[in-house]
């Protein structure tokens, strides 16, 4: 009976072992029939090609990409658009040098973008040629036949697995490229198009998984987005976005399980999506990450890549590298100035048009100007850096009506950043923000004297905006009185004879204000007249502001109560306060209860102490995380020196408002923590906190 038994163990142990094999061998089957693929993106990438232009460069994203196509062979890499053009490497060559670069890099596909169409239509066709990927698009279409100027759609199998692409180009490439450009193109309906491209792509070419590669962006500015095409065009799978330079860390899922990525710009990031098949490829599983240029700060470059980029740049530098003159002070192209407000680059580049064309003024647009000209020697580089898009410079004929209907719109979000904002030369205006869109510019001058409506004038302006780009369509119908060469080169020959080169702001757009203690040529008057404008600060009197005096804690608090339109709900624990209005008492008592501010102690405020730069970084941080419901913490450290001896709760402040672009420093080390605050740098802080918060 025992051998029986024991014979019996054997033989059910021997089954349990036969079937435990067969129980693996059946999930090892499982897992090889499923399949993962990888999509590799990038977008807006403006031709900046290496890592001095402000991303990890394309020499590092090549390592990048043939890593991950080691992990993975079933690798596609695509690009979302405005790729071919943006610097002088890109634009001596008319593009050509970037379909090198990107030929190297093995892209599978790429979105044409508004910015890719700045050379002309033709130029973009005779670039796709060159391309060893298609460029694609399904809404740019010719209006005399309504055929498509590009590739619309393609379908690559990797895997056994049929991947639809099909792209799409915002259709406000017609006000974003120079309107020349794209003459006798239309750009149609996104969502219209992209429901055919889904039906095409299911229906006829039977794909497993259907990916839209956009240039179109999320911004709640446009009226066609990524968004709107999710929502509107069921059946995508992936949207592979560009336009807005978003940053969508891991995705965003809109419409039916339609999940947008977007890499941001620049090659700051690499875009990575991980698509799971099952054995019947069927998509089982998406996700989304982006690896940043400080998570690659030890990759090494591809020296193939890097080798090219080398040998392009030595062939251009010949050119570019050429001394016209020197500078006495940094010229000030900084994006967030130039579309919002008047720098001293923007009156250089429009007294040089005035010198060479004799016009009555001149007008330009901040988005044209695209980077600053450092102190000292200048370069043709350095200016074909500020002047990329190889605008010519035109003159035309406008009424009075006509120009005050252009600065109308250009300043329109003014204080915000717009790339239509206008800079002029030989006249003058202010903008009276208290009055109504349409209405808000005031004392408009042409050579000193009052602009006659009826009156006709010569207006010195750039080729894209004469012709409606950035939206001035008012510009489109005047008469064209001649045209003149390149910008840059316009630019150039007034630097070589006018250098050495002193440009400064002179108040030629300055925001309209009662106080006669605020210069017109203050880079804080703007932000004064933001916050005078939206009854949140007020004169010392009728007509002075004070800019230099000291802000107390108390006022700055209060300031910040009154923006974030703050209610308190029980009294403040601070004594020292009690002689104050009972508005002010309210006021503290909001910022106490909503975490804002602190007290020197458990009982005191000490309400009248100027406020240091410090305790104002941190009332700024706090009001951020308040206001965005968010524990915001930066990325990096700031870079002052003299912040080391301040609590970990200060440092980190001053690090979050700096990186948000609340405060600013004394040059790149020095933050002067405990040097205290004027009523001019406030209303700054305030101002830029409120329109980052609010837009």
């Amino acid at each position: 009976m025992a051998v029986i038994k024991r014979g019996f163990l054997i033989l059910f142990s021997a089954i349990l072992v036969l079937a435990s094999f067969a129980g693996v061998q059946t999930a090892s089957a499982a897992d090889s029939a499923e399949k993962t693929i990888t999509i590799l993106h990038t977008n807006d990438t403006h031709a900046k090609v290496g890592p001095k232009d402000g991303g990890m460069g394309f020499a590092k994203l090549a390592t990048l990409v043939k890593e991950l196509e080691a992990d993975n062979p079933n690798t596609l890499l695509l690009d979302a658009g405005d790729t071919l053009h943006g610097t002088p490497f890109a634009t001596v060559e008319k593009g050509e040098s970037i379909t090198q670069i990107m030929n190297k890099l093995g892209y599978d596909g790429m979105a044409a973008g508004n910015h890719d169409f700045n050379y002309g239509y033709g130029r973009l066709l005779e670039l796709t040629e060159m391309l060893e990927f298609p460029v694609l698009s399904a809404n740019v279409r010719y209006k005399k036949d309504d055929t498509r100027l590009l590739k619309p759609y393609e379908v690559r199998e990797v895997d056994g697995v049929k991947i639809g692409i099909f792209g799409l180009s915002t259709p406000e490439t017609h006000f974003k490229t120079n309107p020349k450009n794209v003459e006798g193109l239309d750009f149609t309906d996104p969502v219209k198009e992209a429901k055919e491209m889904v039906k095409v792509l299911k229906e006829t070419e039977q794909v497993d998984v259907v990916v839209a590669l956009t240039h179109l962006g999320i911004d709640a500015s446009s009226t066609d987005t990524s968004i709107k095409v999710a929502e509107g065009a069921p059946g995508i799978d992936i949207i592979v976005d560009g336009h807005s330079h978003s940053t969508l860390v891991n995705g965003q899922e809109e419409g039916e399980n339609t999940l947008i990525v977007s890499a941001g710009e620049h090659t700051k990031n690499l875009g990575v999506v991980q698509l799971t098949f099952d054995a019947d490829n069927k998509l089982t599983d998406k996700n989304a990450r982006l690896i940043t240029q400080e998570e690659a700060a030890d990759v090494a470059e591809d020296s193939d890549v890097k080798t090219l980029i080398e040998n392009i740049k030595k062939e251009q530098d010949v050119i570019l590298s050429e001394k016209i003159g020197t500078t006495e002070t940094l010229l000030d192209g900084v994006r967030e100035h130039v579309r919002a407000g008047e720098t001293n680059l923007g009156n250089l580049l429009t007294d040089a048009m005035i010198a060479a064309t004799g016009a009555d003024a001149a007008i330009t647009n901040g988005g044209g100007i695209r980077d600053s000209i450092q102190a000292g020697d200048i370069t043709k580089g350095d200016v074909v850096n500020v002047l990329p898009f190889g605008n010519f410079l035109v003159t035309k004929e406008f009424t009075g009506e006509q120009i005050k209907a252009a600065l109308e719109h250009g300043t329109s979000d003014y204080p915000n950043v717009k790339g239509a904002f206008p800079h002029v030369a030989g006249m003058t205006f202010e903008i009276d923000l208290k009055a109504g869109k349409g209405n808000r510019v005031t004392n408009l001058t042409i050579d000193n004297k009052p602009v006659e409506l009826a009156k006709t004038y010569t207006v010195a302006t750039n080729d894209f905006m004469a012709v409606g780009g950035d939206d001035y369509t008012m510009f489109a119908d005047g008469p064209l009185v001649n045209e003149y060469g390149a910008l840059d080169e316009i630019l150039i020959d007034y630097i070589k004879e006018n250098s050495p080169i002193n440009a400064k702001i002179e108040g030629r757009v300055a925001a309209a204000l009662p106080f006669n203690d605020v210069s017109k040529t203050a880079w804080s008057r703007m932000f004064i007249a933001d916050l005078y404008s939206k009854d949140l600060i007020k004169g010392t009197s009728a007509t002075t502001f004070s800019p230099k005096a000291e802000l107390t804690r108390v006022q700055f608090a209060s300031m910040l109560v009154r923006a974030l339109d703050l209610k308190a709900t029980a009294k403040t624990p601070f004594t020292d306060i009690s002689n104050f209005p009972k508005e002010i008492q309210d006021e503290i008592a909001a910022a106490f209860e909503a975490g804002l501010v602190k007290g020197v102690s458990a009982k005191k405020f000490n309400p009248k102490a100027s406020i240091k730069r410090y305790e104002m970084a941190l009332m700024l941080e706090r009001a951020y995380e308040y206001k965005t419901e968010a524990d915001y913490k930066a990325k990096e450290d700031a870079p002052f020196t003299d912040i080391s001896h301040l609590t970990d709760e200060a440092r980190e402040a001053i690090a979050a408002a700096y990186e948000l672009q609340f405060v600013q420093g004394y040059g790149h080390n020095d933050f002067r923590p405990t040097g205290k605050a004027s009523r001019e740098e406030a209303a700054k802080v305030t101002s830029v906190f409120l329109n980052k918060v609010n837009n």
